[in-house]
Parts: structure tokens; C-alpha cells; sequence
């Protein structure tokens, strides 16, 4: 059970009034309509999933999202939470807020990416906002700011703006944090396509930043080129490397391979289909959260049904999975160009969290940080503080909502 919200004892007047999510009654009716009418395909042979999602499974989900599954309950708990709806140079912005409780709160904020929803970093908001409910120390509480990206869930429609992509987020969350909330200086986290944007605010922006926790040390310009869709760059497997490593990668590729092909590729081509079909759209977000999380062969130990559900909402009543797709596509569209050439690229300090779920081939937790100080990508960022961890995958802040709170606390303590 979550703990009552209260704010600080002394908070600073918030400059706008809040609106909480409501989901019209008749977007639920046509929900029920459309799941009652579902129709999958025949899926024999797939019980071990390797064509893709089980239709056993995906039935059962489906059952229960239509007769068990209680929409205005999730709905409840995400409004304990404030929440905003504003627009930033024509962008629509949902954002939830949490006050910090402490004697002087650090603003901070918090961005998902895909098939993340702003409701993937509940697990965390409390203790980062209250460390003094959960053993700690009141001088590191954060004012938590967790947007919804542009495109995705409660910051949609987006019509007028088809290009937005990460870097251009960026722009909207700094002024989001500046002008329309007036904080002088903030921090920033993020995971999946979040830790671009919060690098990229380490890039541009540093001055205006305590410092950045970031779930992942891409460079930023992963989407630049001719295959952006291609995490090998077209390059083979290497040769002669140990069975179990060769295995690794090949898993890697399957993992990761068809999600940025359809999404650098043909995004709208695939938001027709899912857009039209819950039972569809489910499927296409469901494989992630089944292949990307550490569950050890069972999604609900992870992620419950009414876990799964309460996400896959949040894309359907707000008819977004298209412009959600497509912010991959744009990354690669538009690509990433510098704002100065000083080094690091992110002067901002920056702290990392690993997991071993996403290890690389060949690569064992006790050797990550080494492996990536010794990789071409170190260098990018202005490091202060890493941490590898052997459990959690894909979606960290959900998955190991303790280790990425002590983490993200270290990589800010003493830059206030």
C-alpha cells in the first residue's frame, strides 16, 4: 500500500493547477466492444514463443483486460499523484509531481522510454521524493517531476509536430523545468531513450544541472546514420568466439532486432494495425516487457496483469502508440548534431546503473563498469558514479526501484 502523501513543511507555491487523468466512460465502452470482438490467429508450434508472442497467453490477458481488469482503480492510484497538462511551443506536456519532503528539496526529472509510460517510475517517486519514510536522510529529497514523453500516453495529440525525437525533448523538458517552473537548477534521470534526453540535457544544458543518472551509456548518436535500425551496423557475427558468447549475441539481435526495424522503418505502417486492435496493440508492447524484463521466463513476476494492463491503457486510451513508434524513426530522421564541441560531449556529472540482464556477450556484472570505461562510449560523459548490479533488466526504475534509488542518490550527493 502506498504511503499518504503529504507535502513539505514549507513547500514552495506551485504555479499551476493540477488535472488529474480521467478516461471518458465511452473510450471504455469501445474498449470492451473491441476486446469482445477479438479475433487472433491460429498459433501452432508456438509454445516456447520463439515465433513471437503466445496466443494462449495474449487470450488470457485479453479476457481479463475485458471482465476482470479495473481501469478506474489504476486510475485512482495514479491520481494520489498530481498531476498537469500544459503545452510548451505548441507541445501538449502531461507531467505527475510528486513534492519533496526535506528542507530543500532538489527538482528533479524523470523520463521513460519505450514501451515505458510515466507510471513505470511509480516505484521510485515516494522514496526519492520522502527519504525520510523509508530510512533516509530528508537533505536528499527530490521535487519529482515525471513527464510523459511527447507522443506518449497523457502528452498527446501530436499532429502539428511529426518530427519530435529525443534531442528535441530535451529543449521542451528544459524549459518545462526553467520558465514554466522556475527552478534555477535541476537534475535528471532517465532510462531506454529517457537517458538520451537526459544526456542530451548534460550536453546542452549542463551549467543548469546539478548532475544526470542515466540507466545506459549510449552515445548520442545512436540513431545517426544509414542503419540506424541495425544495432550491428550490418557488421557480421566475428568468428571464432566461444559458443556460449556466440549464443549471447545472437540472443541480443533477437531481442532488439525486429522492435527498431518496424520502428525506424515503417512505424506508421504498423501503428495502422495498432491503433485499430487492442488486442494487437498489446501484443507489439507485451513482447517487449516479456523479452526486455529480468523474469526469468514468467512476465508477471515482473510485471502483474493488472501491471501489464494499467500500461498498455495508458497507450490505448490515448490512441498514441503511433506517435510513440515514431519518435524512433525521428531520432534517425533528424539526427543528432552537437551544441558545442567541448569534451566530455556531457559535461554534466553523470552517474550510471547497469544490470545484468543487459550485460553484453561475453560480459559478467563484476566486469561491466570495467567493459564500458574501456569502450569508445566512456568517454563521452563526465562519469562520477557507476554501478552494476546482477538482477534487473530492461526497465530498472520498475525492476530494482531500491538499487536505482541508492544509485541515483550517490551520483547527486554533495552536487546540490
Amino acid at each position: 500500500m502506498r504511503p499518504t502523501i503529504t507535502p513539505s513543511a514549507t513547500p514552495r507555491p506551485f504555479p499551476l493547477e493540477p488535472a488529474p487523468i480521467h478516461v471518458p466512460d465511452e473510450v471504455l465502452t469501445d474498449l470492451r466492444r473491441r476486446l469482445e470482438l477479438t479475433r487472433l490467429p491460429d498459433d501452432a508450434g508456438n509454445d516456447d514463443w520463439r515465433y513471437g508472442v503466445n496466443a494462449a497467453y495474449l487470450r488470457e490477458l485479453v479476457d481479463y483486460w475485458r471482465d476482470g481488469y479495473d481501469w478506474r482503480a489504476a486510475e485512482a492510484a495514479i491520481n494520489a499523484y498530481e498531476h498537469y497538462r500544459i503545452e510548451i511551443e505548441g507541445v501538449p506536456v502531461h507531467f505527475m509531481r510528486r513534492p519533496g519532503v526535506g528542507p530543500d528539496p532538489t527538482p528533479l526529472i524523470l523520463t521513460h522510454g519505450w514501451p515505458w509510460t510515466f507510471w513505470h517510475w511509480s516505484k521510485v517517486v515516494d522514496p526519492l521524493a520522502d527519504p525520510g519514510a523509508y530510512g533516509g536522510d530528508p537533505a536528499e529529497a527530490f521535487e519529482v517531476i515525471v513527464p510523459s514523453f511527447p507522443g506518449f500516453g497523457f502528452s498527446t495529440p501530436l499532429p502539428d509536430h511529426p518530427d519530435m525525437n529525443y534531442w528535441k525533448v530535451a529543449d521542451l523538458w528544459h524549459t518545462l523545468m526553467t520558465e514554466t517552473l522556475g527552478y534555477e537548477r535541476y537534475g535528471a534521470a532517465g532510462c531506454d531513450a529517457g537517458a538520451l534526453v537526459t544526456g542530451q540535457l548534460g550536453h546542452k544544458y549542463a551549467g543548469e544541472l546539478h548532475a544526470i543518472h542515466i540507466g545506459s551509456g549510449q552515445k548520442l548518436t545512436l540513431f545517426n546514420g544509414d542503419r540506424g535500425w541495425d544495432l550491428s551496423g550490418g557488421k557480421p557475427i566475428p568468428e571464432g568466439l566461444p559458443a556460449d558468447v556466440h549464443a549471447q549475441v545472437v540472443a541480443m539481435d533477437r531481442r532488439f532486432a525486429v522492435h527498431l526495424a518496424a520502428h525506424v522503418l515503417a512505424p506508421s505502417t504498423l501503428a495502422h494495425g495498432l491503433s485499430d486492435s487492442p488486442a494487437g496493440m498489446l501484443a507489439w508492447v507485451l513482447e517487449r516487457w516479456v523479452n526486455w524484463s529480468d523474469n526469468g521466463g514468467d512476465v508477471e513476476t515482473v510485471f502483474t496483469k493488472d501491471d501489464l494492463l494499467t500500461h498498455a491503457m495508458i497507450f490505448w486510451a490515448t490512441n498514441s502508440i503511433g506517435t510513440s513508434m515514431r519518435t524512433y524513426a525521428n531520432n534517425n530522421r533528424y539526427p543528432w548534431t552537437p551544441s558545442h564541441d567541448r569534451q566530455p560531449v556531457v559535461e554534466a556529472p553523470t552517474g550510471l546503473t547497469f544490470v545484468g540482464y543487459e550485460n553484453p556477450p561475453g560480459v559478467s556484472t563484476d566486469d561491466r563498469v570495467r567493459h564500458f570505461l574501456d569502450s569508445d562510449r566512456a568517454g563521452w560523459y563526465n562519469l562520477v558514479n557507476l554501478n552494476a548490479h546482477d538482477r534487473g533488466g530492461h526497465f530498472i526504475p520498475w525492476e530494482i526501484p531500491g538499487e536505482w534509488v541508492d544509485d541515483l542518490r550517490r551520483t547527486f550527493r554533495g552536487r546540490r
